[in-house]
């Protein structure tokens, strides 16, 4: 075979490998939406520790006001933390099992929103907690069987990837949060 031919042979199979969606990349996107859609929602919670904002929250969110406002807080850290932990282990590919165990945290917490829900006879609220549990367990089943992350060293890559992450997981799901909540009509 000439150069030209193997040379087109080797392009259409980058072009395949390029389209073809994969469960890495499927999985790694998933990571990246729930974390940092649980970054965001439980930065909101976190920021009910503040008494006015608490006292003001049952109004937009009706489960609010049946819950110890220690325990919103503490369910917001936790999902601030779980958010935060689908994502950077694995880029850092330091303690990447840490990812799927954040996964399955947030699954379980989600599982208990929907019990509670269902206690309060709020059924509209149900499948939400329901499919964001489900992605949340697929995450973990994902990255704990199927394509795990293997560890590695941390790189100047890595590190600066993270960072990168996180300040863009700031920008766009925290300081929304906060902003809305602290000076619009929450």
């Amino acid at each position: 075979m000439n150069a030209h031919v193997i040379e087109n042979q080797v392009g259409v199979k980058n072009q395949r490998r390029e389209l073809r969606l994969t469960l890495n990349g499927v999985l790694w996107a998933l990571q990246i939406l729930w974390g940092f859609f649980f970054a965001g929602s439980g930065f909101g919670k976190v920021l009910l520790y503040d008494a006015a904002l608490y006292a003001e929250a049952p109004r937009a969110v009706a489960w609010y006001a049946a819950v110890p406002q220690p325990l919103i807080v503490f369910i917001g850290v936790c999902e601030v933390l779980g958010g935060v932990g689908l994502i950077l282990p694995a880029i850092t590919r330091v303690k990447p099992k840490l990812a799927p165990l954040a996964a399955a945290a947030l699954a379980l917490t989600m599982l208990l929103a929907a019990g509670f829900h269902i206690v309060r006879g709020e059924y509209s609220l149900v499948p939400a907690n329901l499919v964001l549990g489900a992605v949340a367990a697929f995450i973990a089943a994902g990255r704990s069987n199927h394509r795990p992350i293997e560890p590695a060293a941390l790189t100047t890559r890595r590190l600066l990837t993270s960072l990168a992450v996180l300040v863009v997981m700031v920008l766009t799901a925290i300081v929304p949060t906060w902003y809305t909540m602290t000076h619009g009509q929450f």
